[in-house]
């Protein structure tokens, strides 16, 4: 008796295991840097208090049930998931585990949450406006493009986001009397036949969905001389027209209170979900004019960003 541990003193040393699920897409790198760090700012220091397990899809979505299913078996005292796709293969896999959203997309709409003041079950965390940002970028290409008549809203079909991401579009396009035109495709390998089929058939512009990646789109975008918009921050940098994101600094802090308060006791469900509140307009001026577009100087003041 004497030589075994007291539950109290047990309970006290377990290190926390962190399991971490992500979609590998645009992003994903800086949040598994950014949240690390914001952890470590909060006193999780990584093999001293902190442990994480860390699965990514490696582009390939039909790998996240296994990830997920794998994690659970590690029994980690959370799960954190990066993308709408991860997120819904962590509720499939566990009811119990407490799971943190890092940036899911609408997740009132997919079905993942209940709502955003009570999620229900075991999953809160950030609740990404991708479909608003979305409808948004309808906005601001009307704005950047007066002469916009005809929009291509790029989905990604299997990921769940697919259709508020659609949705949001076409309700912006009935208000600004945009034609909006989307294309389903079954992941990021139809990208070059997508982009082959638009140089025919040309739009005045494309609306990409994160999960289809950000370089790819914005190179072939770019090849085709079509004008090419998407709300994940990379997306401008890689070399597309313009993206208007989520500030994913303010993401990732965030995600990291979600992971503290419940490590020290909190709820899932009662911890009520949050939105991002900071974003960024970028415009990459040199992709205008390699595509032949004058971008009106007052919308360039607009710019948090002008890649030149």
């Amino acid at each position: 008796m004497a030589a075994r541990p007291l539950p109290g003193f047990a309970q006290s040393a377990k290190v926390p295991l962190v399991g971490v699920l992500m979609t590998q897409s645009s992003g994903s790198a800086g949040f598994w840097t950014g949240f690390r760090e914001d952890l470590r700012a909060l006193g999780y220091i990584e093999n001293k208090n902190i442990r994480f397990e860390y699965r990514s899809d490696e582009g390939d979505a039909s790998r996240l049930p296994a990830l997920a299913a794998e994690l659970v078996r590690l029994k980690p005292d959370l799960i954190v998931t990066w993308f709408t796709p991860a997120g819904f293969a962590a509720k499939q896999a566990t009811r119990d585990i407490p799971i943190v959203m890092g940036n899911v997309g609408n997740p009132v709409e997919t079905g993942l949450i209940a709502s955003l003041a009570r999620p229900g079950g075991n999953i809160t965390g950030i609740a990404g406006i991708g479909a608003e940002l979305a409808g948004k970028c309808v906005d601001l290409l009307r704005e950047m493009l007066p002469a916009t008549h005809r929009i291509v809203a790029l989905a990604n079909a299997p990921d769940p986001f697919s259709k508020p991401f659609v949705d949001k579009i076409k309700q912006a396009g009935q208000v600004t009397r945009i034609a909006i035109d989307p294309m389903l495709l079954r992941g990021p390998d139809e990208l070059e036949t997508a982009f082959a089929a638009l140089a025919k058939d040309r739009p005045d512009a494309v609306i990409v969905q994160p999960t289809l990646g950000a370089k790819r789109p914005a190179e072939l975008a770019l090849q085709h001389r079509i004008p090419a918009v998407s709300f994940i921050q990379e997306f401008a940098q890689q070399g597309g027209l313009m993206s208007y994101a989520v500030a994913y600094a303010d993401v990732y802090r965030k995600a990291a209170i979600f992971v503290d308060k419940i490590l020290k006791g909190a709820k899932p469900a009662e911890l009520p979900a949050e939105e991002p509140s900071k974003f960024e307009l970028v415009i990459n001026l040199k992709t205008a004019k390699a595509v032949g577009l004058d971008i009106p100087p007052t919308f360039l003041e607009r710019a948090d960003k002008v890649i030149e």
